[in-house]
């Protein structure tokens, strides 16, 4: 069996890592990766490629640029051309980027059966992009792999039992990498003084909106008094910064390898972020965690009391930090246990 992978952006390239890995060591089996490239600069790409002693992409469409629309017609149609070449039995899309939407279309347009790995997350919103690329995704997907039960409870309330698609609970492949990575985490080349935050802001909800991201960092600089912050800055948000004119006194750093940010999660005392897989990381770190947005498609933790939904609100942020009020108990296994990738594998081959 051919399997075509597709990946574009630093989640999906930890993701693929270990699923990929599992896929080699079964006979039969043969990938075919395509880099779409949303997410380019070393920063961002090739650091997790070295890092994770990944192989090179066997396609590289270096596709990228300001327009996403453009971007997206473009990347549909390289896809397709590869998928003419390669002749796959199943094509894979992780998540919820724009590569993954491109690679859903293309497959679908190209009769190939469908794997969507991380279906079923709904946050309610359709205003932002990754909402819509998860429901698009999932509506043409032939195999719906969820990550927790409750996505798989979206899947099953959406669609019909009758319809010939597969929805399977395997849990969350992060999870897995986070286990299997843990014991290589390195400190980052950064100055860190003592206990610290983790925080991260990338949205496009919050870095396109002057007053919101003006509102964060707000609160951050307030929390920034009585704690130490360290602020792996996504090129998005610099980019925001400097067309806002906003400035800040809170430490900004570069951003940072999986390796450093396991570490960097390893050592926090909570984390701050508007990232979803950041947001179920600090969870698989133990640690409590403010979330940067109106709402999440990770509604277990919201629920269990391990994150609290502050928005872009300062004095939410901040009474959020002062509060305290973080459930303690890391026991559920919200996310799956066991062999994930092989889980994930028959899945995908059965």
């Amino acid at each position: 069996m051919k399997i075509v992978t597709i990946i574009g952006a630093r989640p999906q390239f930890i993701k693929s890592a270990c699923l990929s890995r599992k896929i080699a060591e079964i006979d039969g089996l043969e990938e075919v990766t395509i880099h779409t490239g949303q997410h380019y600069d070393d920063e961002m790409s090739g650091i997790f490629f070295r890092q994770m002693r990944m192989k090179r992409a066997d396609y590289h469409l270096d596709i990228h640029g300001e327009r996403r629309t453009e971007v997206l017609g473009e990347t549909i149609s390289a896809i397709g051309r590869v998928l003419e070449v390669e002749n796959p039995d199943r094509v894979v899309v992780y998540g919820d980027t724009d590569s993954t939407l491109a690679g859903a279309i293309s497959a679908s347009k190209s009769g190939v059966e469908l794997v969507h790995i991380e279906a079923g997350l709904r946050s309610g919103n359709r205003s932002m992009p990754e909402e819509i690329n998860r429901v698009v995704t999932d509506a043409i997907s032939d195999i719906l792999i969820t990550p927790t039960r409750k996505s798989l409870e979206n899947l099953e309330k959406e669609g019909s039992p009758d319809d010939g698609r597969k929805r399977l609970f395997c849990g969350d492949i992060m999870l897995e990498c986070s286990r299997r990575y843990r014991k290589y985490a390195r400190k980052p080349d950064i100055r860190i003084g003592g206990d610290f935050i983790l925080c991260t802001v990338h949205r496009a909800g919050n870095t396109d909106d002057p007053e919101r991201l003006r509102s964060i960092f707000h609160a951050l600089e307030t929390i920034g008094e009585s704690a130490e912050i360290v602020m792996p800055l996504h090129p998005r948000s610099s980019l925001a910064m400097e067309r806002y004119g906003i400035d800040t006194n809170i430490e900004t750093v570069a951003p940072v390898g999986y390796l450093e940010m396991l570490w960097l999660l390893e050592h926090c005392s909570m984390v701050i972020t508007d990232s979803g897989g950041l947001q179920r990381e600090a969870y698989f770190f133990k640690k409590p965690c403010i979330v940067l947005r109106d709402e999440t498609e990770w509604i277990e933790l919201t629920e269990g009391g391990y994150t609290i939904l502050a928005g872009s609100d300062s004095d939410k942020i901040v009474e959020a930090f002062e509060s305290g009020s973080f459930s303690d108990s890391y026991d559920e296994a919200i996310f799956g246990d066991g062999d994930i990738s092989g889980k994930i594998v028959d899945g995908v081959t059965g």
